[in-house]
């Protein structure tokens, strides 16, 4: 038997035909909402940093923690899981995470022409012409998105990704689910010993991607057989010691028999492998007017291999704290607007989590005792020591990281 994923754009009734497909065959329907769950407990991460892998919007942070590559790595190996089982249907951009060498698997389109696509939304959700086009596009953009990441181009609708594309403003729900059902019954999608083969060679190398995000790595893996390829696509200078530490790590993933590394196209970009550290403050948000001095700061930081963003004032920085979640946060007082104290004040009230240093050039014995009072982690003054604030970043890190390992 086969398997269907069925990936619709907005509007083109997906859930309709779905419901029609469940109801007059003997497939499954696959529960998104179970992946995502699995992939949060195997990672450590909420079920909303997994569900990012989704959306086109990529943390300024992500370049530090790798949150949006762990992510597709954890719900590729809980997918590969679920795939051992026959007559499922899979909904929605999940589906890209499967390899397009698995041949037991019927892909398949809805789609509509925009004026379609508007009209569907206005009528069902009672949207504006204009609601309705930005509701479209930015589920254009984040499918467009994911595909870029996974290197299958950047058009969620070209043909070429589909076994079936099926024009909803001129099917059906009825003759669309018929379709599918007839298709997915074809000896061509059929599950063989060679497309078992293929699907257990996805399943290994889901394991050995997540080994290595568990090592703080992203490279490209594929498996074949047990003989795996790992391709490093960024640019690291001492490129033999990173493939001895990858082998080191791939060799000892149950069914593994050999470990091969190469290069990737873009090996030679400006952009630098950087190995994700999880000991290292990797989400530091700098709250400072002072834009020179906080800048340099940044850099400093970043040159310790310390993630970090800045914001110029308060209320800018609590509107990054609800977009972006940093774990800690360096923060001045004196500031235009919304002044640091209040800022942590309101930060420890609604993001009780995030530990606040606070780095000030013009603070009293009083503002101490107040922000410590308001759960500050330290109060340092300026100039500080660039030592003795990793130092402390990096204990305040240990405070954020140990709170998650009790949960």
């Amino acid at each position: 038997m086969s398997v269907i994923t069925l990936v619709g754009a907005a509007f083109c009734n997906k859930s309709v035909v779905s419901r029609e497909i469940l109801a007059s065959s003997g497939f499954k329907a696959v529960d998104i909402k179970e992946i995502v769950a699995t992939a949060g407990q195997s990672s450590g991460m909420s079920e909303a940093k997994i569900m990012a892998a989704f959306s086109a919007k990529t943390s300024i942070f992500n370049r530090f923690t790798h949150e949006k590559e762990r992510s597709v790595a954890h719900l590729r190996l809980a997918l590969a899981q679920v795939l051992r089982d026959d007559n499922l249907l899979i909904e929605g951009p999940v589906s890209f995470l499967i390899p397009e060498k698995i041949t037991h698997v019927l892909r398949v389109c809805l789609v509509a022409d925009s004026k379609y696509r508007i009209n569907e939304a206005m009528q069902r959700e009672g949207l504006s012409e204009k609601a309705a086009l930005h509701t479209i596009r930015q589920q254009d953009e984040d499918l467009a998105a994911l595909l870029k990441m996974l290197e299958r181009g950047d058009d969620p609708w070209a043909s070429t990704l589909y076994d079936i594309v099926i024009p909803m403003d001129k099917t059906t729900v009825a003759e669309a689910a018929a379709l599918i059902i007839e298709k997915a019954g074809s000896d061509v999608v059929a599950r063989t010993a060679h497309s078992q083969t293929l699907l257990d060679d996805y399943l290994l190398a889901a394991q050995v991607e997540v080994k290595l995000a568990q090592e703080g790595h992203n490279v490209s893996v594929d498996a074949r057989k047990g003989a795996v390829t790992l391709t490093i696509n960024k640019n690291v200078l001492m490129l033999s010691r990173l493939e001895e530490e990858l082998k080191s790590i791939v060799e000892k993933v149950p069914g593994v028999a050999t470990v091969a590394t190469r290069i990737g196209e873009n090996f030679y970009q400006p952009d630098i492998y950087r190995k994700y550290d999880f000991e290292v403050p990797s989400k530091v948000l700098l709250v400072d007017d002072e834009r020179d001095f906080v800048q340099t700061l940044s850099e400093r930081l970043i040159m310790r291999d310390m993630g970090s963003a800045v914001a110029y004032d308060g209320e800018s920085a609590l509107n990054m704290i609800q977009e972006e979640e940093p774990e800690v946060m360096i923060l001045d007082l004196k500031m235009p607007g919304i002044d640091g104290i209040e800022v942590l004040r309101q930060v420890k009230a609604t993001n009780p989590d995030i530990e606040v240093i606070v780095l000030t050039g013009h603070g009293t014995e009083k503002d101490k005792d107040v922000c410590m009072e308001l759960g500050a982690f330290a109060f340092l003054q300026k100039p500080v020591d660039i030592q003795l604030l990793s130092q402390t970043l990096i204990k305040a890190n240990e405070k954020v990281q140990g709170k998650k390992q009790r949960r």
